[in-house]
């Protein structure tokens, strides 16, 4: 966490506790900050703060994106659209939506992990309702074309998702221009508190609320505000949109760097999504003969951290669904990482993960060498 988003929450979590639902001037003060952390995260998105809902998490967003706005819609359609790459909270929540009798269309994805806008449109029927094609993809990086996906949706009279949570605060965009209906962020994915998120719902957007109860966050979210996770979160956001377009070009030439020396220093790999627009912060990269939780585990060793996909897969012993769908063989699959960069990240890092990446797969692929050798015999 950034250290003023915590000195910007720590008093909501001491003196400044009150419950900003409640109508004593204790509770007045937390509410005039959760108003205040409102429309701080609607100037960031350029959105009305009266478009805001804050949630838990991007997970959350995402659910009461899809889920809220298929039932509200269900008189009109059951098809919703979205891609095979997806986030798995969108992903499996189509599929539970799929068990209580709507139709969903996942589309594929070209070798660079983009979807065609002519397969979006071709997609759509009389009775779409939804698309939710996230703008960038957590474990590649690549940016989806969602301006051009949120001018059909308009046209068709489609209610339109993206799930930002990859780029909110990480490119120098208002996300609301990208014309989206919905946009989901997360908080600690710009350096805010973990467990918090928002929902941008632009007015007149239809949707059911997933949570029932009290009339909190207008009647959209029940349950007591997170007064300090709603602070931080917007605080933080504020901070990354700051920043963003310089950190956007500092992390581009790093990530860029990256690349270069690791395809030079280490055969046979592959860079996935290399010639599609991403964001500056992810690389993902497959290594043939090598199993890619072995060089997580290799790497952790020597205090670098990367990760064979998205966190909330870990431990799904199956390959990258995204990496699938790029047209990648399992083994291929199996054999990629996908490496983080942020902000505390310099040249010197770059210099040191290429060196222990390189070491790391040529001790793997010697011992895969040993172990066929041995299989031969």
């Amino acid at each position: 966490m950034d250290g003023r988003v915590f000195e910007a929450m720590a008093p909501f979590m001491n003196n400044h506790w009150g419950n900003p639902s409640s109508p004593y001037s204790f509770g007045n003060q937390a509410r005039i900050s959760v108003e205040k952390a409102r429309a701080r995260a609607a100037e960031c998105l350029g959105c009305k703060p009266a478009e805001i809902i804050f949630t838990s998490c991007g997970t959350e967003s995402d659910n009461l994106a899809v889920r809220g706005v298929a039932r509200a819609l269900l008189s009109r359609g059951n098809h919703i659209v979205t891609t095979a790459i997806e986030h798995h909270a969108v992903l499996n929540t189509c599929k539970a939506l799929e068990a209580e009798g709507f139709r969903v269309t996942y589309l594929p994805v070209d070798s660079d992990g983009a979807v065609r806008l002519e397969d979006v449109e071709q997609s759509l029927r009389p009775d779409t309702i939804l698309i939710s094609i996230m703008h960038a993809n957590n474990e590649t990086g690549v940016i989806q074309p969602v301006e051009a996906i949120a001018a059909l949706a308009k046209k068709q009279g489609i209610v339109f998702h993206t799930d930002a949570v990859q780029t909110a605060g990480k490119i120098p965009l208002r996300l609301c221009s990208t014309g989206a209906d919905l946009i989901s962020v997360s908080g600690h994915k710009i350096y805010g508190p973990k467990g918090t998120g928002m929902l941008f719902i632009r007015r007149g957007t239809p949707i059911q609320p997933l949570l029932t109860g009290g009339p909190h966050e207008r009647s959209v979210r029940a349950g007591t505000e997170n007064v300090a996770g709603i602070v931080g979160l917007s605080v933080a956001l504020a901070l990354a949109m700051e920043s963003a377009e310089s950190e956007c070009a500092r992390l581009q030439n790093l990530r860029d760097g990256f690349e270069t020396q690791i395809d030079s220093a280490v055969p046979r790999i592959k860079i996935n999504g290399a010639s599609a627009p991403r964001v500056p912060n992810t690389s993902s990269v497959s290594f043939e003969s090598v199993d890619g939780e072995s060089i997580v585990l290799g790497l952790d060793l020597r205090g670098i951290y990367v990760s064979t996909g998205s966190a909330c897969s870990t431990g799904d012993p199956e390959p990258s669904h995204v990496l699938l769908a790029m047209g990648l063989s399992p083994k291929e699959a199996q054999g990629s990482v996908r490496i983080s960069l942020g902000k505390s990240t310099r040249e010197g890092d770059i210099r040191t993960v290429v060196d222990a990446l390189a070491q790391t797969v040529t001790r793997l692929r010697g011992i895969s060498s040993i172990e066929n050798t041995d299989t031969m015999r």
